[in-house]
This record gives structure tokens, sequence and C-alpha cells, in this order.
């Protein structure tokens, strides 16, 4: 096991925990939609990621730092036996009332606990999924549970930001607030590392032209990005930004298969590894 002394990783679960636990207690559970956040037309990437999740009526799943809990109630509505990790009790909280609130309650169990340190049994899952966690763990510690808790011939799916692009970095500086102190954007040098055990790794990158739209609410529109975390409203006001955002889409698409290695200049990829 490779890592920081527990000591340090301890402080550094705690912090994640209470940024967590604000976050929830300012959360709207009403603006919370399961089926929007899957399919919506400005997160390619989300939807990209629950594809390669597979069939999942009757599987085993966990959805690791579930956060306010949509993807584990469509993936609940799925028909998927669901088990939803998070760090922060509060948000484990929101997760359950909104599962309660689409109906599929009865198909989740939730915990508290941090993803260094997952209370499963060994093969437990046949497929984990997470959103925006690896960046905020121990990616060595994380990936050795990860690849405990899934059967053999499992598959585990992440969604992640990454840290190449120094326009996007600077833009991360000028909104601390809605980040951790401790979260660290994934580097492709970072692929390696989390692939170690495991039979495959492959990764898909998004989001590079499309950043102009951030560009737009951040001079434009001057939202502070303070208070206001753009992932979030291009998802909220999807409709409004469809047309222009497939136009950018296309662009990236086609760029990244011209030169795959511009993909270092996206805000999000996504990672599928196979046990």
């Amino acid at each position: 096991m490779t890592g920081p002394p527990e000591s340090s990783l301890r402080a550094r679960q705690e912090r994640e925990r209470e940024f967590h636990d604000r976050w929830a207690a300012a959360t709207d559970l009403a603006a919370l939609d399961p089926v929007r956040m899957a399919t919506c037309p400005t997160t390619p990437e989300t939807s990209y990621a629950l594809s390669q999740l597979g069939a999942l009526r009757g599987r085993r799943v966990l959805d690791l730092g579930c956060g306010q809990g949509e993807t584990s109630a469509w993936l609940a509505l799925q028909g998927a036996r669901v088990d939803a990790v998070d760090i922060a009790p509060r948000m484990i909280e929101v997760a359950g009332a909104l599962a309660a609130r689409h109906r599929v309650a009865d198909h989740i169990t939730f915990h508290v606990a941090p993803g260094e340190r997952l209370p499963f049994t060994d093969g437990s899952f046949d497929v984990v999924f997470g959103h925006d966690v690896l960046h905020h763990l121990d990616l060595e510690r994380a990936r050795d549970e990860i690849r405990r808790v899934l059967v053999p011939g499992g598959r585990a799916v992440f969604v992640e930001p990454l840290g190449h692009n120094p326009i996007i970095n600077l833009f991360r500086d000028r909104s601390p607030d809605t980040r951790t102190d401790d979260e660290v954007p994934l580097r492709f040098a970072d692929f390696e590392r989390l692939g170690r055990g495991f039979r495959r790794l492959r990764h898909r990158e998004f989001q590079a032209a499309t950043l102009a739209l951030f560009f737009w609410f951040y001079a434009v529109e001057r939202a502070d990005p303070n208070t206001e975390r753009y992932w979030k409203k291009i998802i909220v006001e999807a409709e409004r930004w469809r047309r222009p955002f497939a136009v950018l889409n296309a662009i990236d698409r086609a760029g990244l298969a011209i030169c795959p290695p511009a993909g270092r200049l996206c805000r999000m990829t996504v990672i599928v590894v196979d046990r």
C-alpha cells in the first residue's frame, strides 16, 4: 500500500467531509433530476460514461462518491441493486431523500465511508461507477479498493476532470470556494497508476471548444464562479445552450479524432477499467 501516512489521510478526509457537508446543506432537492443528469445534451461525458456500464438490471453496482445521489437514483431506475457511498453524512441524507422521492429507496443501500476504505467484502460488485470522485481521493489506495470489491471480469467507469489546460486551471484558481483544498484534477500520467492491477484501461476526453460557454458565463453574464458552479449551470440551462453546445462538441469530436493528444486540453475524461 502506498500513499500518505494514515494521520495525513484522515485529516484530508475530514476536510473533504466538512466541505461536502456544507454543500449538502445548501442543496435544493427539487433541483435534482436523475434522468436529466443521465441524458443532458450538454454533458456528453456523463452520457458516454453511463453507456459504458452495460446492462444494469439485476446487477450489483457501487456508486462511489455518490454525492447528492442523482446517479444512484438513475442506476436504481435502470434495475440495478445499488450501494451508494459518500464520505459526507449530509450528502447521504440528501441522496436518501432523492431516492425516496423517485421511489427507488428500496433498491439503494447508503453508506458513509471514505473511498480509500470501503465497507464491502472482496468481489462484491459487478460494476463500480464514480463521477468527480477519484481526484478527491488518494489514487493508489482508492484504486486498490476498487479492484478488491470488483468481481473478476467486472468494470469500473469514472468521469473525472483533467488538469493539463492552463486556462482551465486559471479558472479553477479563480473559484476556490467551489473546490476543496485537497482535490487534484487528473493528468494523463495518472492513468498508468490507476490501471495497475487491472486487465485494461482506456480513456476518452470531452469538452475543449465547449468551454467557450464557460467563458460566456464569466465574461458576458458575469456569473460569479465562486457562487455558481458552471458545470451545474450548463445542465440546468441545457435547452438554452443545446444548439451552440452541439456545434462546439462536434468541433471537439472532429479535432480529437484528428489529433488524440489534444485531449490534454479538455476539461473532462472518462476512464474505463476492466478487472
